[in-house]
């Protein structure tokens, strides 16, 4: 498969932006955050928007928690930023700026249609243009590939179930005495991959939110067990409290646990700060229900409160053209959601070895979730995702904890999220 020479590519777009050079020139605001470098990259494309549109831009860079929960408060008063970098996409449709009358509509259709509905208020009937996927992510697992060999235990492969990898991350734990064998996230977004796995649909057949279901519950008694049997940390799940975020990164990083069921965001980071031992990204593990995996990443979006729609628009349409994209996919190792780079392929110039096999994976694993399942596209677009985010681990933990029984928890889910997406 060949690969885009995006630095002529993105020449080649600067060029036709500059045609069409803002007649006066605006600053707007764009409120960023950032993974790994992703925020830094921007900032180096910045320059070149200017010099093509005339237009400027003050970026401001903050912690994800920001993004996550002060954002769409901003939103709602004169302190909302003219565009952001966002991962609740359905979730903030009402404020978006559509890009529809100062983009090119069929160039953004035939570039980003897979996840342009993402953004777009639920229905099927909105056919506005609101945002970039700047990237595309997908979960799944990274191993200490250093424990299992100093444990002499056979790493699982392609097409393993969970049960697989818990029978293997539990031996290795035995072996090496190490804390755990598998953390996870403290978010639903995390377990629903493993979830879909044990069959969970998490939508009725109308589209409806359901959660508890038959493969929901075979799942959350195998995540229970999982905890009881000592296989996942007391410094996880069961740490945490209501719908608080909890990241697992600190114990796979300190060598504590032999598996992150976390995702591809994780690449840079790992990549730059383990260096005591060796590890991998692997498979999305398999079940009955398929080998189920989240889709998602980050948009960036320009809002309607904006002074300077056409300014805002435009620096969003100069980041998603073709050469641009590139760039930012190859500077910051992410998986592009352009159709055409997907086909042809992005030149990982700086990617080691273990980046490049792990951006493989994550790539594989999205693909074998649309297939296998599909939900989790669905789960992804759907504009109230956050409630369940938050409504899962609480009752969960108090499951873990013994404060409620599952059945108890499962009654609370359902009513919960019922009650919250009725708001």
């Amino acid at each position: 498969m060949g690969t885009i020479n995006f630095t002529k590519a993105a020449a080649l777009a600067s060029t036709i932006l500059a045609g069409a050079t803002a007649a006066s020139a605006d600053e707007i605001t764009f409120l960023c955050y950032q993974d790994g470098t992703e925020c830094d990259v921007i900032g180096e494309m910045i320059p070149g928007f200017t010099a093509a549109t005339g237009h400027t831009v003050k970026m401001d860079t903050v912690g994800y928690d920001v993004i996550r929960d002060q954002l769409e408060n901003q939103l709602q008063t004169d302190a909302a930023p003219d565009v952001a970098r966002i991962t609740n996409l359905g979730g903030l449709n009402k404020y978006y700026l559509d890009l529809s009358p100062y983009v090119d509509v069929d160039a953004w259709e035939a570039d980003y249609g897979a996840t342009l509905p993402w953004f777009r208020a639920p229905g099927g009937e909105d056919k506005g243009i609101y945002g970039w996927m700047s990237q595309l992510t997908v979960t799944g697992p990274y191993v200490n590939v250093s424990l299992f060999d100093d444990a002499g235990v056979e790493m699982p492969g392609e097409g393993a179930t969970w049960d697989d990898w818990a029978a293997a991350l539990m031996e290795v734990k035995e072996a090496t005495g190490i804390t755990a064998g598998l953390a996870m996230d403290r978010t639903a977004h995390r377990i629903a991959g493993p979830a879909f796995s044990y069959g969970a649909k998490f939508f009725d057949d109308d589209g409806q939110p359901i959660l508890v279901d038959e493969g929901f519950k075979k799942f959350a008694e195998k995540f229970v067990e999982w905890h009881k049997s000592g296989l996942m940390p007391e410094e996880g799940w069961p740490a945490g409290s209501g719908t608080s975020y909890s990241n697992a990164a600190p114990l796979f990083q300190s060598g504590t646990v032999a598996m992150h069921m976390s995702g591809s965001w994780m690449i840079n980071n790992y990549a730059e700060n383990i260096t005591d031992f060796d590890w991998k990204a692997v498979p999305a593990p398999c079940g009955e229900g398929g080998c189920g995996a989240m889709p998602g990443g980050a948009g960036i979006a320009a809002f309607k409160s904006t002074e300077h729609p056409e300014a805002a628009a435009a620096f969003v349409d100069y980041l998603a053209q073709l050469g641009n994209a590139a760039t930012f996919a190859a500077k910051t190792n992410n998986i592009s959601a352009n159709a055409t780079l997907q086909a042809t392929g992005v030149d990982y110039v700086n990617a080691s070895p273990a980046v490049a096999n792990a951006l493989s994976v994550f790539a594989a694993n999205a693909i074998k979730a649309a297939e296998t399942t599909p939900q989790a596209y669905t789960f992804q677009g759907y504009a109230k995702n956050f409630v369940i985010y938050g409504v899962v681990p609480d009752y969960l933990t108090r499951a873990i904890t013994g404060e409620m029984t599952l059945e108890e928890a499962y009654a609370a889910i359902d009513a919960d999220v019922a009650a919250k997406i009725a708001e």
